[in-house]
């Protein structure tokens, strides 16, 4: 089951009448922190349901061919926003990912960053030019933050780390959303031994939305 992380009051959701989107994302490095040239994908999975109830989904993936988990880990947040960034509105964005990294990130992180003028008491931040893309691309949106624990038999998050590694070992970037391949995948990995768990498309009136991202030009180094 995912972890939700918000800090909206309770019943705010039933206010705003952006559609309602969900995102599961992914990353990968593949000989992450050994010494050389490490490649790494990001894989992203799109959902959204028609008004006939029919969830529609879409698929979008990155790579690099230097990288870290962490980098693609920010990669999955801003090509993801930069892919529905296109369709010309706002959006409220349940985003689910197995990574702490961009859970508390975004959360918690950036909000102390930004007060310090995008410093850490501890030193520089890491990835920070990444840190600061993430979040203009988050903005305008309303966002619920999910945590996932992964390899754990979440489907969607399988499938988003499927396309995760595919991209990272091809080192290949799709042009965008494109048709997405999850119902064929699922039919070759869900056996009786291998049973996925799909998650429901979220219900619009349970979201809540975590705190709005701090601005980047505020401060910026």
């Amino acid at each position: 089951m995912a972890r939700t992380i918000s800090s909206a009051a309770p019943g705010v959701a039933a206010r705003h009448a952006h559609p309602l989107v969900a995102i599961y994302a992914d990353e990968s490095c593949l000989g992450n922190g050994r010494e050389g040239e490490n490649p790494g994908g990001a894989g992203i999975l799109v959902e959204y349901a028609r008004a006939s109830g029919t969830i529609v989904r879409r698929d979008a993936w990155v790579s690099e061919p230097a990288t870290t988990n962490n980098r693609m880990a920010l990669r999955s947040v801003i090509e993801a926003f930069r892919a529905i960034a296109h369709k010309g509105t706002f959006f409220r964005v349940v985003f689910t990912t197995d990574s702490r990294y961009i859970v508390d990130g975004m959360t918690q992180w950036v909000h102390d960053w930004a007060r310090r003028g995008w410093k850490r008491k501890a030193g520089p931040i890491e990835n920070l030019e990444l840190w600061q893309e993430a979040v203009q691309s988050v903005d305008g949106h309303e966002v619920e933050w999910r945590w996932v624990r992964g390899h754990a038999g979440h489907a969607q998050n399988e499938y988003a780390n499927h396309l995760a590694m595919r991209a990272a070992s091809e080192q290949t970037n799709s042009p965008g959303l494109v048709e997405s391949g999850y119902e064929a995948w699922a039919a070759v990995v869900s056996t009786a031994a291998n049973r996925m768990r799909l998650e429901p498309f979220p219900d619009p009136a349970g979201f809540r939305p975590a705190s709005r991202l701090p601005s980047v030009g505020a401060g910026r180094p």
